[in-house]
């Protein structure tokens, strides 16, 4: 498992989680009902067959929050009620009211609901208790503030707010791609967006280009900013940074995978394990680099 975008947040680093386990397992993920849209609760990181909610590696908690969401399309109810419709007019020989036709679409969807399919998922998340740090898998802030709220709902408090630079990420972003120093470690990949500071001005998206090379430079020059940058950490990760500090397009390079291939793991639990803490390692050495670059702050206990 690794992740693929990144959404973080940032919560005291004084939190206690010794009672996780107990706090998870009141709130595992229920079969949606018959009558329900949805369910959401937490399962085992490492599927099905798992027991434990949660799994640590030093410093580092895995957490998966599973989903049963039913697929009844509008367009499906709203056929059928058409259909409803029409026969009472013809019945009745009057169209049906307001009220009767909320009371008709809320009685088809009753109708409908249990005989819907029901689609699983999963969300990923990394509790970093070093750097007080909640990361997502998601690059959808919507989607990675629910699996937040189903982790406050589980412990009762859980104090963790969106990250938050006290500089402006798109004037470090261009800083970067016009020649500013990166941090130590950090180096430009070929992809990068930029816009007009203009509202509703231009926007430009490169991709598999040389960020260095003078048609970046002269949009540079136009007064375009860098919102989106492709950077790679030594030979380990690659990701897409953006100026919501979202990290899309995360990705552990040979320099990183090559840990795993030298050692021998028996079974699929151990590989999965062994991933995680890759993953774990990574994800928090590249947040100790773009702390300092980004100026990001922590949330106070």
């Amino acid at each position: 498992m690794f992740f693929r975008n990144l959404t973080l947040f940032r919560f005291p680093s004084s939190l206690d989680f010794t009672d996780l386990e107990s706090q998870l397992d009141a709130h595992r993920l229920k079969p949606v009902g018959p009558l329900e849209m949805s369910s959401r609760g937490f399962v085992s990181p490492f599927g099905r067959d798992g027991e434990a909610l949660s799994h640590r590696i030093g410093d580092a908690i895995w957490l998966t929050v599973g989903g049963e969401d039913r697929l009844l399309p509008g367009a499906v109810v709203n056929d059928m009620l058409a259909q409803r419709l029409a026969d009472m007019e013809q019945k009745e020989g009057r169209k049906p009211g307001g009220r009767a036709r909320k009371r008709l679409k809320e009685d088809l969807v009753h109708e409908l609901l249990p005989r819907a399919f029901v689609r699983p998922s999963r969300t990923d998340a990394l509790l970093d208790l070093e750097h007080g740090l909640c990361i997502v898998d998601t690059s959808s802030r919507k989607s990675a503030e629910g699996v937040v709220g189903e982790i406050r709902h589980a412990l009762g408090s859980f104090p963790a707010l969106p990250l938050n630079a006290e500089v402006a990420p798109r004037a470090v972003l261009t800083g970067w791609i016009a020649g500013e120093p990166l941090p130590d470690g950090l180096s430009l990949g070929d992809e990068c967006e930029l816009k007009d500071a203009a509202d509703r001005g231009a926007v430009v998206k490169c991709q598999r280009h040389d960020l260095a090379c003078d048609e970046i430079g002269k949009h540079l020059e136009a007064g375009k900013q860098v919102t989106r940058l492709a950077l790679n950490l030594d030979d380990h990760v690659s990701f897409v940074l953006g100026e919501d500090l979202v990290l899309r397009k995360f990705k552990l390079l040979d320099g990183a995978v090559d840990q795993l291939e030298s050692s021998e793991r028996d079974d699929l639990r151990a590989e999965l394990d062994a991933r995680f803490a890759l993953m774990a390692a990574e994800a928090k050495r590249l947040f100790s680099v773009l702390e300092p670059a980004l100026r990001l702050s922590k949330v106070d206990a």
